[in-house]
């Protein structure tokens, strides 16, 4: 009898080998992404193909949304009218005053022939959800690469920066929010002009100011914006205020929490900045030519002949010599101790030897060495 079970019973390989192959074959795919970055072009092909079922999973939540919003009563929206009608009027001379500084600082750099900041162009996003990675700090916006979003676009709100583009999508791209571990931007303390670079701490929401000196100018309260040293981040735009000052020890660094400026976690409506312009390049740094053996030497003067100086005084005699003055020796020589060198004046007459006074000579004069008896060598 045949007790193999129905066509409709059988399942194949055991569970345990299928558990076993497929978590695998996801560490190996897991490993090649991490190292390779081989699945990039597969991640967005599939982002691409799942961006309509991610719309229509999105739609139940948009339509309750909607129907939030309809169903409002028309108390609220007209408090909210009221409000910001208020805030408009109280912001009208605020907006004169700075359209009169924006006139005038204009006029100036025209006298000054100084270059003008254009003002940067920037596009509306929405936020589709959260990612997937609960151990990081991101969330989708619903612009991509065919609304020309690339890599490393800053995205701000109406108080400051919230977080860069990092991943781009041809429907949606992905920002790492600026609290996330891995996120670090180049700042700048508004009071004292002081760089540094702000990163993030991940769930707690905060910002930390690293590496920075015990001294440091500052204080509790100070506004952080970029200092635009990166060439992403335009300056000025606000990022984060001082929360906490630790001064340390002489020798290590201090510790500066900062709380963000920008709602993070609460505003649905972003703007994407468009700061990626092209900068000139940095020009090359010149060449040093090697120094060519003599070339310093042509512009020097021509050196004169050095004057010969006078001769010396003739050496002492040999031993077994007469010391006198030419003594066995023909007269005019000039080989004696009282010689005077060609060309130098003659000197007076000495006097005589019974006196006990020593002949006069250019040089320098030197008492005469007592003569001693000549040694007769053997066999003369």
């Amino acid at each position: 009898m045949d007790y193999s079970p129905p066509p409709l019973f059988k399942q194949g390989a055991p569970a345990r080998v299928k558990v076993t192959v497929f978590a695998f074959l996801s560490l190996v795919l897991l490993v090649v992404d991490a190292h390779m970055h081989v699945l990039n072009t597969v991640r967005q092909v599939a982002g691409t193909v799942l961006y309509p079922l991610q719309m229509a999973a999105l739609m139940p939540r948009d339509a309750v949304s909607s129907m939030g919003g309809y169903f409002s009563s028309l108390s609220s929206l007209q408090n909210e009218v009221r409000e910001l009608k208020s805030q408009q009027v109280a912001q009208a001379q605020a907006m004169q005053q700075a359209q009169l500084q924006m006139a005038e600082n204009a006029h100036l750099r025209r006298l000054l022939e100084a270059r003008e900041y254009l003002p940067v162009a920037s596009i509306m996003s929405e936020i589709l959800y959260d990612a997937r990675d609960p151990s990081t700090r991101r969330i989708v916006l619903d612009r991509g690469s065919r609304n020309n979003v690339q890599l490393g676009l800053p995205v701000i709100d109406n108080a400051g920066v919230i977080g860069q583009v990092t991943r781009v999508f041809p429907f949606t791209s992905e920002v790492t929010l600026l609290t996330d571990k891995e996120q670090a931007i180049p700042v700048q303390v508004l009071r004292s002009g002081l760089r540094s670079i702000a990163y993030g701490r991940g769930r707690s929401g905060l910002l930390d100011l690293r590496f920075v000196a015990p001294d440091a100018d500052i204080q509790v309260g100070d506004v952080i914006v970029t200092s635009g040293l990166d060439g992403m981040y335009p300056a000025g735009l606000a990022v984060a205020k001082v929360m906490q000052v630790e001064k340390v020890a002489a020798g290590a660094f201090g510790r500066v929490v900062c709380q963000p400026l920008g709602g993070v976690d609460r505003n649905r409506q972003l703007l994407i900045v468009m700061s990626n312009v092209a900068r000139a390049p940095r020009p090359a740094e010149p060449a040093v030519a090697a120094p060519v053996h003599g070339a310093g030497r042509k512009n020097l003067p021509k050196m004169e002949p050095v004057p010969t100086p006078p001769l010396a005084a003739a050496p002492l005699p040999a031993q077994g010599l007469p010391t006198q003055p030419g003594a066995n020796s023909p007269a005019g020589t000039g080989t004696g101790a009282g010689a005077v060198a060609p060309g130098a004046a003659q000197p007076p007459a000495a006097a005589p030897a019974a006196a006990g006074t020593p002949p006069a000579a250019t040089g320098t004069v030197r008492p005469a060495a007592p003569a001693q008896p000549a040694i007769k060598k053997e066999g003369t």
